[in-house]
């Protein structure tokens, strides 16, 4: 397993550079005149009928593509992926700024996304075409059937507007203060982790507040894919002739579920919630925007509405880097899971 893994973190530079070349080129044929957006900070700078000719030349957006990739790939081996517009700083360090919050959205969804999911199509597999199977079956298609700005809106009206309990955004305004004060010091840029460091339990509780709408919505809608794919996973194991040796030779049902059942059940799950994890962590462009919380999903999404092409490829980098792990980390689990799987 080992040289297995080694040999495809060395083939992880590769994987990078060819996403890069392939967003590169097709950037590129935009054209030069749409490039110059990417570089200039303030539309004064073309107010002279020369001036986008001479910025052209100025940044070598006029060169061939090759050249123009050769020179952005040296900058990025330099640790410079450009400027943001859109972040209005490094595309380094608008994404440093951003992605934690997509971060910690993630983390505090995971566990309710993923082990709940999992749980929940356990549960109606192995009580098929019961009362409870066909709730949860039901529970399933309503959140496959929901649009997510539909559920985050319905959600934010009930427990916001009518209750007032778990407001939208990242911060009350009087923490927000709090963040900006000399007192305070950010370690590891995770809202609700920092709070506890610095030994603001208030703060880390408004935080939470905030957080709760969000992972509720990620939650619902994502347990109705998962959930469906245990069960479907579930069910298929069941018929196997070994589990019912298992259940003739008078083996108690739930070591039946739990030894035999559960954990072949689980490889074609560990995939999908494999990609659930990653697309957690991509960022949720349209729960970012409900909710009005600063991540990576709405920085991107922003940076492609604004042609913003320098943040759009340093996002594409970013995230094919967190794919490529992020499948490695799946394919590993499946040995876990199942000893008789071998990686080569």
């Amino acid at each position: 397993m080992t040289a297995y893994i080694i040999r495809r973190l060395l083939l992880l530079p590769l994987i990078l550079i060819g996403v890069t070349l392939i967003i590169f080129s097709m950037i590129w044929t935009l054209g030069p005149e749409r490039l110059l957006a990417s570089y200039v900070k303030s539309p004064e700078a073309l107010k002279t009928p020369d001036a986008a000719e001479r910025l052209i030349k100025k940044y070598g957006l006029d060169q061939p593509m090759p050249v123009m990739y050769g020179k952005w790939l040296l900058n990025v081996l330099k640790g410079d992926l450009g400027y943001s517009l859109v972040g209005k700083a490094p595309v380094a360090k608008a994404i440093a700024e951003r992605f934690p919050y997509t971060l910690e959205l993630a983390l505090y969804a995971f566990i309710p996304v993923v082990f709940v999911a999992i749980w929940l199509g356990i549960t109606s597999a192995v009580h098929q075409n019961k009362f409870i199977d066909q709730f949860i079956r039901v529970f399933a298609l309503i959140g496959w059937s929901l649009p997510d700005f539909v559920f985050g809106l319905l959600l934010l009206w009930i427990f916001y507007a009518v209750l007032g309990w778990f407001p939208p955004g990242m911060f009350s305004t009087k923490f927000e203060l709090v963040l900006r004060s000399p007192e305070w010091h950010t370690i590891t840029h995770l809202p609700t982790i920092d709070a506890l460091l610095n030994g603001r339990f208030d703060v880390f509780v408004d935080a939470l507040k905030h957080l709760v709408l969000p992972v509720m919505t990620i939650s619902y809608l994502w347990w109705a894919y998962l959930l469906r794919i245990t069960r479907s996973s579930m069910l298929e194991v069941l018929r196997k002739d070994y589990i019912r040796t298992a259940r003739a030779k008078g083996v108690p049902e739930k070591v039946v579920i739990n030894k035999h059942a559960k954990r072949n059940a689980l490889i074609p799950v560990v995939t999908v919630a494999g990609g659930t994890v990653i697309g957690l962590l991509s960022g949720t462009v349209i729960v970012e925007a409900v909710f009005s919380r600063t991540g990576m999903g709405r920085f991107l999404a922003t940076a492609a509405t604004q042609l913003d092409y320098w943040s759009i490829i340093g996002g594409a980098l970013f995230y094919s880097f967190i794919l490529v792990l992020g499948n490695l980390i799946v394919d590993v689990s499946y040995a876990i899971i199942d000893p008789r799987i071998r990686l080569h």
